[in-house]
């Protein structure tokens, strides 16, 4: 015979819904932890995907705008301030620049989408050699036939660091991809015309670059607490088309902002700065690839567009222009702050100085090697 207490102890041991708690999920632990904050449109980080794209598109349109009324009424708004010529003369940089640019941009964004996408980081783990000093220069010459521009660069590399590859070889395809690609050597060669040497240039100077870091590192950083291990930037389960779209949104506005505003500069530069004063700077080679590097690194021009840019800038020597399309891809303000974010700033306050040292020095001598 059941007595009330026995009921009262049986009822209260079985977990049953009670009708005055308040509506919800239960208390206990999903079986995945991660899963709330995993999830695509969950939680922080989900809720952060579906903002970003959002945000940027106000941003695209909003500069859209006043790029459409700068071309209507510039003219009226600066007439006090420039004379009708430099006025014209910016203008017809400015959109020469950007109109001959864009296409490169748009086909390295649909690439390095696809690559994030498509392409899974265990074919790199699987494809570069064990050890790792063989594996940075594999890793830096595939970046001749894998496009991605240098924000996509951050993100696969992270990726390659979390299924495995060695974080020298890692650093050494983040430095090479964005600088020696397909679209990026076509676009030096469309933008120098007749001077192949410049992109031969191009592509060995950063190909250096990226395998002296990369060695660099196992001799100074392996092992060390300066690099923090990445986190994916999509959430897990994420389907390829929407990586794909979110990562072609990501980029292009990102880089097509950059775009706009270093054909701005480069048309700038050329109309408001004194022409003495340029042929000054020009004319010390060691000065000109040093603020043709500095210039690159505040500029942040996507490198599938920085050749354009760097033609335009014909009061320097080719060595100097060349300093300012190797140093732009592999280390300029977003890139630190993207490296500051996924890397940690131990590791973007050394590895910044060092890439542009590098850089710069490696520019002058294959400058003075080749052009």
């Amino acid at each position: 015979m059941t007595t009330p207490e026995a009921t009262e102890e049986r009822d209260s041991a079985v977990p049953t819904a009670d009708p005055a708690a308040p509506p919800g999920p239960p208390p206990a632990p999903s079986p995945d932890p991660a899963a709330p904050d995993d999830g695509p449109g969950e939680g922080p980080a989900g809720a952060r995907e579906d903002k970003e794209p959002a945000g940027s598109s106000i941003a695209f349109t909003l500069t859209l705008v006043v790029l459409v009324g700068l071309a209507l009424f510039g003219r009226k708004i600066f007439a006090g301030l420039f004379t009708d010529d430099g006025v014209r003369t910016w203008a017809t940089m400015f959109v020469g620049v950007t109109v001959q640019a864009m296409p490169f941009l748009v086909l390295g964004v649909l690439l390095s989408a696809a690559l994030t996408a498509f392409v899974p980081a265990s074919f790199f783990a699987k494809a570069l050699p064990k050890h790792p000093a063989l594996a940075v220069p594999v890793a830096s010459m595939s970046g001749v036939v894998l496009p991605g521009c240098e924000c996509a660069s951050v993100p696969v590399s992270a990726a390659l660091m979390n299924r495995g590859v060695t974080p020298a070889a890692a650093i050494a395809f983040l430095l090479s991809a964005p600088a020696i690609n397909p679209v990026v050597l076509a676009s030096t060669a469309v933008a120098f015309p007749g001077q192949p040497k410049v992109v031969v240039a191009r592509a060995v100077t950063s190909l250096a670059v990226s395998m002296m870091l990369g060695w660099l590192w196992l001799l100074t950083g392996k092992g060390s607490s300066w690099l923090k291990m990445p986190k994916n930037r999509h959430a897990e389960g994420t389907g390829k088309l929407e990586v794909f779209r979110s990562s072609m949104l990501h980029d292009f506005l990102h880089a097509g902002g950059f775009l706009v505003v270093g054909a701005a500069a480069a048309a700038t530069l050329n109309v408001v700065v004194p022409r003495q004063w340029l042929d000054h700077v020009a004319s010390n080679l060691l000065v000109s690839v040093v603020v043709l590097g500095l210039l690159a690194v505040l500029l942040a021009i996507c490198s599938e567009a920085d050749a354009f840019v760097a033609a335009s800038l014909t009061q320097f020597s080719l060595t100097a222009r060349l300093a300012f399309m190797v140093v732009g891809p592999i280390v300029d303000v977003k890139l630190i702050a993207l490296q500051t974010g996924t890397f940690g700033p131990k590791f973007a306050a050394r590895f910044a100085p060092a890439t542009f040292v590098v850089a710069i020095l490696s520019s002058l001598l294959v400058g003075w090697w080749l052009l």
